[in-house]
Protein backbone atom coordinates (compact mmCIF):
# COMPACT_ATOMS: atom_id res chain seq x y z
CA UNK A 1 0.00 0.00 0.00
CA UNK A 2 2.84 2.39 0.81
CA UNK A 3 4.41 1.62 -2.57
CA UNK A 4 1.06 2.34 -4.24
CA UNK A 5 1.00 5.80 -2.66
CA UNK A 6 4.36 6.97 -4.02
CA UNK A 7 3.18 9.90 -6.18
CA UNK A 8 3.67 10.27 -9.93
CA UNK A 9 5.77 7.11 -10.36
CA UNK A 10 4.68 4.59 -13.00
CA UNK A 11 3.82 1.08 -11.83
CA UNK A 12 6.60 -0.58 -13.82
CA UNK A 13 9.14 1.74 -12.16
CA UNK A 14 7.81 0.88 -8.70
CA UNK A 15 8.14 -2.82 -9.48
CA UNK A 16 11.67 -2.23 -10.77
CA UNK A 17 12.58 -0.61 -7.44
CA UNK A 18 11.21 -3.60 -5.56
CA UNK A 19 13.17 -5.97 -7.76
CA UNK A 20 16.33 -3.97 -7.12
CA UNK A 21 15.99 -3.41 -3.37
CA UNK A 22 13.09 -5.61 -2.04
CA UNK A 23 9.93 -4.08 -0.62
CA UNK A 24 11.24 -4.15 2.97
CA UNK A 25 14.53 -2.42 2.20
CA UNK A 26 12.78 0.28 0.20
CA UNK A 27 10.95 1.50 3.29
CA UNK A 28 13.47 0.65 6.02
CA UNK A 29 16.63 1.69 4.15
CA UNK A 30 15.49 3.98 1.33
CA UNK A 31 18.21 4.20 -1.36
CA UNK A 32 19.79 7.60 -1.85
CA UNK A 33 20.71 6.66 -5.41
CA UNK A 34 19.15 4.17 -7.82
CA UNK A 35 18.78 3.51 -11.52
CA UNK A 36 15.37 5.17 -11.21
CA UNK A 37 15.61 8.83 -10.26
CA UNK A 38 13.14 9.94 -7.59
CA UNK A 39 11.79 13.40 -6.89
CA UNK A 40 11.91 14.84 -3.39
CA UNK A 41 8.20 14.03 -2.83
CA UNK A 42 8.72 10.46 -4.00
CA UNK A 43 11.70 10.02 -1.71
CA UNK A 44 9.75 11.46 1.22
CA UNK A 45 7.00 8.91 0.52
CA UNK A 46 9.64 6.21 1.07
CA UNK A 47 11.03 7.79 4.24
CA UNK A 48 7.70 8.69 5.84
CA UNK A 49 4.75 6.70 4.48
CA UNK A 50 1.32 7.66 5.76
CA UNK A 51 0.86 4.53 7.87
CA UNK A 52 -2.20 5.97 9.59
CA UNK A 53 -3.98 6.35 6.26
CA UNK A 54 -2.96 2.81 5.28
CA UNK A 55 -4.27 1.40 8.58
CA UNK A 56 -7.61 3.11 7.98
CA UNK A 57 -7.83 1.56 4.52
CA UNK A 58 -6.98 -1.90 5.84
CA UNK A 59 -9.68 -1.64 8.50
CA UNK A 60 -12.15 -0.36 5.94
CA UNK A 61 -11.51 -3.38 3.70
CA UNK A 62 -11.88 -5.74 6.65
CA UNK A 63 -15.22 -4.13 7.53
CA UNK A 64 -16.41 -5.01 4.00
CA UNK A 65 -15.50 -8.66 4.61
CA UNK A 66 -13.03 -8.28 1.76
CA UNK A 67 -9.36 -9.11 1.27
CA UNK A 68 -6.29 -7.14 0.18
CA UNK A 69 -4.11 -9.06 -2.28
CA UNK A 70 -0.70 -7.40 -2.79
CA UNK A 71 1.47 -8.10 -5.83
CA UNK A 72 3.70 -10.61 -4.02
CA UNK A 73 0.82 -12.63 -2.48
CA UNK A 74 0.27 -16.25 -3.50
CA UNK A 75 -3.32 -15.45 -4.52
CA UNK A 76 -2.32 -12.59 -6.81
CA UNK A 77 -3.33 -13.64 -10.36
CA UNK A 78 -0.35 -15.08 -12.22
CA UNK A 79 -1.64 -13.93 -15.61
CA UNK A 80 -2.06 -10.37 -14.37
CA UNK A 81 1.64 -10.27 -13.50
CA UNK A 82 2.40 -10.73 -17.21
CA UNK A 83 1.03 -7.33 -18.24
CA UNK A 84 3.02 -4.10 -18.48
CA UNK A 85 1.28 -2.25 -15.65
CA UNK A 86 -0.30 -4.70 -13.18
CA UNK A 87 -2.03 -3.22 -10.12
CA UNK A 88 0.24 -3.28 -7.06
CA UNK A 89 -2.75 -4.10 -4.86
CA UNK A 90 -6.09 -5.78 -5.53
CA UNK A 91 -9.14 -5.53 -3.30
CA UNK A 92 -11.23 -8.68 -3.51
CA UNK A 93 -14.65 -9.60 -2.16
CA UNK A 94 -15.46 -13.29 -2.51
CA UNK A 95 -13.22 -16.29 -3.18
CA UNK A 96 -9.65 -15.13 -3.83
CA UNK A 97 -8.64 -18.58 -5.13
CA UNK A 98 -10.80 -18.04 -8.21
CA UNK A 99 -8.33 -15.37 -9.42
CA UNK A 100 -5.86 -18.03 -10.54
CA UNK A 101 -8.37 -20.29 -12.23
CA UNK A 102 -8.53 -20.32 -16.06
CA UNK A 103 -10.44 -17.25 -17.21
CA UNK A 104 -12.03 -15.95 -20.38
CA UNK A 105 -13.44 -12.43 -20.74
CA UNK A 106 -16.74 -11.40 -22.30
CA UNK A 107 -17.44 -7.69 -22.81
CA UNK A 108 -19.62 -5.53 -25.01
CA UNK A 109 -22.16 -2.77 -25.34
CA UNK A 110 -24.23 -1.39 -22.48
CA UNK A 111 -27.01 -0.61 -24.97
CA UNK A 112 -27.14 -4.19 -26.14
CA UNK A 113 -29.87 -5.68 -28.33
CA UNK A 114 -32.03 -8.62 -27.28
CA UNK A 115 -29.92 -10.85 -29.53
CA UNK A 116 -26.73 -9.53 -27.92
CA UNK A 117 -28.04 -10.24 -24.42
CA UNK A 118 -28.95 -13.79 -25.39
CA UNK A 119 -25.56 -14.31 -27.07
CA UNK A 120 -23.62 -13.08 -24.01
CA UNK A 121 -25.70 -15.27 -21.70
CA UNK A 122 -25.27 -18.36 -23.90
CA UNK A 123 -21.51 -18.08 -24.43
CA UNK A 124 -20.90 -17.37 -20.74
CA UNK A 125 -23.02 -20.32 -19.66
CA UNK A 126 -21.33 -22.67 -22.13
CA UNK A 127 -17.85 -21.54 -21.07
CA UNK A 128 -18.74 -22.07 -17.40
CA UNK A 129 -19.94 -25.57 -18.25
CA UNK A 130 -16.39 -26.22 -19.49
CA UNK A 131 -14.97 -25.18 -16.11
CA UNK A 132 -13.91 -21.73 -17.26
CA UNK A 133 -14.29 -18.64 -15.09
CA UNK A 134 -15.95 -15.87 -17.10
CA UNK A 135 -14.55 -12.42 -16.34
CA UNK A 136 -16.35 -9.17 -17.17
CA UNK A 137 -16.92 -5.62 -15.94
CA UNK A 138 -20.28 -5.85 -14.14
CA UNK A 139 -21.64 -3.10 -16.41
CA UNK A 140 -25.11 -2.92 -17.89
CA UNK A 141 -25.79 -4.87 -21.06
CA UNK A 142 -23.38 -7.55 -22.25
CA UNK A 143 -21.35 -7.68 -19.02
CA UNK A 144 -24.38 -8.25 -16.81
CA UNK A 145 -25.84 -10.98 -19.02
CA UNK A 146 -22.48 -12.74 -19.20
CA UNK A 147 -22.31 -12.80 -15.39
CA UNK A 148 -25.93 -14.02 -15.22
CA UNK A 149 -25.24 -16.86 -17.64
CA UNK A 150 -22.56 -18.16 -15.28
CA UNK A 151 -24.49 -17.56 -12.06
CA UNK A 152 -27.50 -19.44 -13.45
CA UNK A 153 -25.13 -22.36 -14.02
CA UNK A 154 -24.09 -22.12 -10.35
CA UNK A 155 -20.52 -21.43 -11.43
CA UNK A 156 -17.83 -18.85 -10.68
CA UNK A 157 -17.53 -15.53 -12.46
CA UNK A 158 -15.35 -12.48 -11.73
CA UNK A 159 -16.63 -8.90 -11.88
CA UNK A 160 -13.88 -6.29 -12.22
CA UNK A 161 -15.19 -2.90 -11.12
CA UNK A 162 -14.05 0.72 -11.53
CA UNK A 163 -15.07 1.86 -8.02
CA UNK A 164 -14.21 0.92 -4.46
CA UNK A 165 -15.63 -2.38 -3.18
CA UNK A 166 -18.06 -0.47 -0.97
CA UNK A 167 -19.83 0.86 -4.08
CA UNK A 168 -22.04 -0.99 -6.52
CA UNK A 169 -22.20 0.67 -9.90
CA UNK A 170 -24.78 0.50 -11.29
CA UNK A 171 -26.76 0.18 -8.05
CA UNK A 172 -29.29 -2.19 -9.66
CA UNK A 173 -26.59 -4.87 -9.76
CA UNK A 174 -26.47 -5.39 -5.99
CA UNK A 175 -28.43 -8.68 -6.28
CA UNK A 176 -26.08 -9.79 -9.06
CA UNK A 177 -23.02 -9.04 -6.92
CA UNK A 178 -24.54 -11.07 -4.10
CA UNK A 179 -25.22 -13.99 -6.47
CA UNK A 180 -21.68 -13.87 -7.87
CA UNK A 181 -20.16 -14.16 -4.40
CA UNK A 182 -22.61 -16.87 -3.30
CA UNK A 183 -21.66 -18.97 -6.33
CA UNK A 184 -17.93 -18.92 -5.57
CA UNK A 185 -17.00 -15.93 -7.70
CA UNK A 186 -15.37 -12.64 -6.78
CA UNK A 187 -15.61 -8.87 -7.19
CA UNK A 188 -12.23 -7.28 -7.89
CA UNK A 189 -11.02 -3.68 -7.81
CA UNK A 190 -7.71 -1.84 -7.74
CA UNK A 191 -9.43 1.27 -6.34
CA UNK A 192 -9.55 2.23 -2.67
CA UNK A 193 -12.79 1.95 -0.70
CA UNK A 194 -15.03 5.02 -1.16
CA UNK A 195 -13.74 5.61 -4.70
CA UNK A 196 -16.72 6.76 -6.81
CA UNK A 197 -17.19 5.93 -10.51
CA UNK A 198 -15.11 8.24 -12.70
CA UNK A 199 -14.71 8.21 -16.48
CA UNK A 200 -10.95 7.70 -16.34
CA UNK A 201 -11.25 4.64 -14.08
CA UNK A 202 -13.07 2.47 -16.60
CA UNK A 203 -10.19 2.10 -19.10
CA UNK A 204 -7.93 1.19 -16.18
CA UNK A 205 -10.50 -1.43 -15.15
CA UNK A 206 -10.53 -2.79 -18.72
CA UNK A 207 -6.82 -3.62 -18.73
CA UNK A 208 -7.42 -5.85 -15.67
CA UNK A 209 -10.31 -7.69 -17.35
CA UNK A 210 -8.13 -8.59 -20.34
CA UNK A 211 -5.03 -9.13 -18.19
CA UNK A 212 -6.76 -11.76 -16.08
CA UNK A 213 -8.00 -13.66 -19.11
CA UNK A 214 -6.61 -15.96 -21.77
CA UNK A 215 -8.76 -14.29 -24.41
CA UNK A 216 -11.49 -11.68 -24.85
CA UNK A 217 -14.83 -12.09 -26.64
CA UNK A 218 -16.45 -8.86 -27.86
CA UNK A 219 -20.23 -8.93 -28.30
CA UNK A 220 -21.73 -5.75 -29.82
CA UNK A 221 -19.38 -2.78 -29.67
CA UNK A 222 -19.55 0.61 -31.34
CA UNK A 223 -16.45 2.07 -32.96
CA UNK A 224 -15.88 4.36 -29.97
CA UNK A 225 -16.48 2.13 -26.99
CA UNK A 226 -14.86 0.74 -23.88
CA UNK A 227 -14.99 -2.71 -25.43
CA UNK A 228 -12.54 -1.67 -28.15
CA UNK A 229 -10.27 -0.27 -25.46
CA UNK A 230 -10.38 -3.70 -23.80
CA UNK A 231 -9.55 -5.31 -27.15
CA UNK A 232 -6.56 -3.00 -27.55
CA UNK A 233 -5.30 -3.87 -24.08
CA UNK A 234 -5.77 -7.56 -24.90
CA UNK A 235 -3.59 -7.29 -27.99
CA UNK A 236 -0.90 -5.39 -26.07
CA UNK A 237 -0.99 -8.13 -23.45
CA UNK A 238 -0.63 -10.86 -26.09
CA UNK A 239 -4.16 -12.17 -25.55
CA UNK A 240 -6.37 -13.38 -28.38
CA UNK A 241 -9.37 -11.29 -29.38
CA UNK A 242 -12.65 -12.80 -30.58
CA UNK A 243 -15.69 -10.98 -31.97
CA UNK A 244 -19.29 -11.90 -32.76
CA UNK A 245 -20.54 -10.51 -36.11
CA UNK A 246 -24.03 -9.14 -36.65
CA UNK A 247 -26.31 -7.01 -38.77
CA UNK A 248 -24.28 -4.52 -40.82
CA UNK A 249 -26.93 -1.84 -40.22
CA UNK A 250 -26.52 -2.01 -36.44
CA UNK A 251 -24.06 0.69 -35.27
CA UNK A 252 -23.36 -1.40 -32.16
CA UNK A 253 -21.83 -4.07 -34.42
CA UNK A 254 -19.40 -1.87 -36.35
CA UNK A 255 -16.69 -2.24 -33.70
CA UNK A 256 -16.92 -6.04 -33.88
CA UNK A 257 -16.71 -6.01 -37.68
CA UNK A 258 -13.73 -3.67 -37.54
CA UNK A 259 -11.97 -6.03 -35.12
CA UNK A 260 -12.63 -8.97 -37.42
CA UNK A 261 -11.14 -7.02 -40.34
CA UNK A 262 -8.06 -6.39 -38.18
CA UNK A 263 -7.64 -10.12 -37.55
CA UNK A 264 -9.88 -10.92 -34.58
CA UNK A 265 -11.35 -14.41 -34.64
CA UNK A 266 -14.94 -14.46 -35.92
CA UNK A 267 -17.12 -16.38 -33.46
CA UNK A 268 -20.50 -17.96 -34.14
CA UNK A 269 -20.40 -20.79 -31.60
CA UNK A 270 -18.30 -22.07 -28.71
CA UNK A 271 -16.37 -24.34 -31.06
CA UNK A 272 -14.86 -21.26 -32.70
CA UNK A 273 -13.28 -20.35 -29.37
CA UNK A 274 -12.30 -23.95 -28.69
CA UNK A 275 -10.23 -23.94 -31.88
CA UNK A 276 -7.95 -21.42 -30.20
CA UNK A 277 -7.99 -22.83 -26.66
CA UNK A 278 -7.82 -26.35 -25.28
CA UNK A 279 -8.81 -27.95 -21.98
CA UNK A 280 -6.95 -30.80 -20.36
CA UNK A 281 -8.40 -33.38 -17.98
CA UNK A 282 -8.06 -30.97 -15.07
CA UNK A 283 -10.04 -28.30 -16.90
CA UNK A 284 -7.02 -26.00 -17.05
CA UNK A 285 -6.87 -23.56 -19.92
CA UNK A 286 -3.93 -23.69 -22.31
CA UNK A 287 -3.98 -21.00 -24.95
CA UNK A 288 -2.36 -22.33 -28.12
CA UNK A 289 -0.60 -19.21 -29.29
CA UNK A 290 -0.17 -18.92 -33.04
CA UNK A 291 3.32 -19.24 -34.49
CA UNK A 292 3.38 -15.57 -35.34
CA UNK A 293 2.88 -14.62 -31.69
CA UNK A 294 6.39 -15.24 -30.46
CA UNK A 295 8.32 -13.16 -27.99
CA UNK A 296 9.92 -11.03 -30.69
CA UNK A 297 6.55 -9.97 -32.06
CA UNK A 298 5.35 -9.13 -28.55
CA UNK A 299 8.35 -6.85 -28.03
CA UNK A 300 7.80 -5.18 -31.39
CA UNK A 301 4.12 -4.67 -30.63
CA UNK A 302 4.91 -3.03 -27.29
CA UNK A 303 7.62 -0.88 -28.86
CA UNK A 304 5.20 0.23 -31.58
CA UNK A 305 2.50 0.99 -29.01
CA UNK A 306 4.91 3.03 -26.87
CA UNK A 307 6.07 4.95 -29.95
CA UNK A 308 2.46 5.69 -30.90
CA UNK A 309 1.80 7.06 -27.43
CA UNK A 310 4.93 9.24 -27.46
CA UNK A 311 3.70 10.66 -30.77
CA UNK A 312 0.12 11.06 -29.51
CA UNK A 313 -0.97 14.58 -30.44
CA UNK A 314 -2.86 14.73 -27.15
CA UNK A 315 0.44 14.55 -25.25
CA UNK A 316 1.37 17.94 -26.69
CA UNK A 317 -1.78 19.38 -25.10
CA UNK A 318 -0.55 18.51 -21.58
CA UNK A 319 2.04 20.78 -20.03
CA UNK A 320 4.67 20.34 -17.32
CA UNK A 321 2.43 22.52 -15.17
CA UNK A 322 -1.00 21.32 -13.96
CA UNK A 323 -3.23 21.21 -17.03
CA UNK A 324 -7.00 20.93 -16.41
CA UNK A 325 -8.94 18.42 -18.52
CA UNK A 326 -11.01 21.27 -19.97
CA UNK A 327 -7.80 22.86 -21.22
CA UNK A 328 -6.67 19.61 -22.83
CA UNK A 329 -10.08 19.32 -24.52
CA UNK A 330 -9.81 22.91 -25.79
CA UNK A 331 -6.26 22.48 -27.09
CA UNK A 332 -6.80 19.10 -28.73
CA UNK A 333 -10.29 19.91 -30.08
CA UNK A 334 -11.37 16.35 -29.21
CA UNK A 335 -14.53 15.21 -27.38
CA UNK A 336 -14.19 14.99 -23.59
CA UNK A 337 -14.75 11.21 -23.49
CA UNK A 338 -11.99 10.65 -26.08
CA UNK A 339 -9.62 12.94 -24.16
CA UNK A 340 -10.24 11.10 -20.86
CA UNK A 341 -9.64 7.71 -22.48
CA UNK A 342 -6.41 8.78 -24.17
CA UNK A 343 -5.17 10.53 -21.02
CA UNK A 344 -5.69 7.26 -19.16
CA UNK A 345 -3.67 5.38 -21.79
CA UNK A 346 -0.87 7.93 -21.45
CA UNK A 347 -1.03 7.71 -17.65
CA UNK A 348 -0.79 3.91 -17.69
CA UNK A 349 2.40 4.24 -19.77
CA UNK A 350 3.86 6.75 -17.31
CA UNK A 351 3.85 9.65 -19.79
CA UNK A 352 1.48 11.83 -17.76
CA UNK A 353 0.30 11.85 -14.15
CA UNK A 354 -3.16 12.55 -12.80
CA UNK A 355 -2.97 15.20 -10.07
CA UNK A 356 -5.56 17.34 -8.27
CA UNK A 357 -6.82 19.82 -10.84
CA UNK A 358 -5.78 17.94 -13.98
CA UNK A 359 -2.71 16.27 -15.50
CA UNK A 360 1.05 16.83 -15.65
CA UNK A 361 3.46 15.70 -18.35
CA UNK A 362 6.20 13.45 -16.88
Amino acid sequence: MALKFIPRLAIHKKLALVEQYTIIDLFTKPPLHSNISLTEKQYQALISPDWQRIDVIIESVKSLDATIIPFDHADYPHKLKEIYDPPLVLFVKGDCKVLNRPQFAIVGSRNVSVHGRETAYRFARELSQQGIVVTSGLALGVDAHAHKGVVDNNSATIGVIATGLDSCYPARHKPLVKAIIENGGAIVSEFLPSTPPKAGHFPKRNRIISGLSAGVLIIEAAMRSGSLITARFALEQNRDVFAVPGNINNPQIKGCHWLIKQGAKLVEELADIMEEVSFDSKNSLDLRLKQSRNKEKEKESKKSCDQDLFNDSLLASVGYEITPVDTVVSRSKLPTDVVLTRLTMLELRGLVSAVPGGYLKN
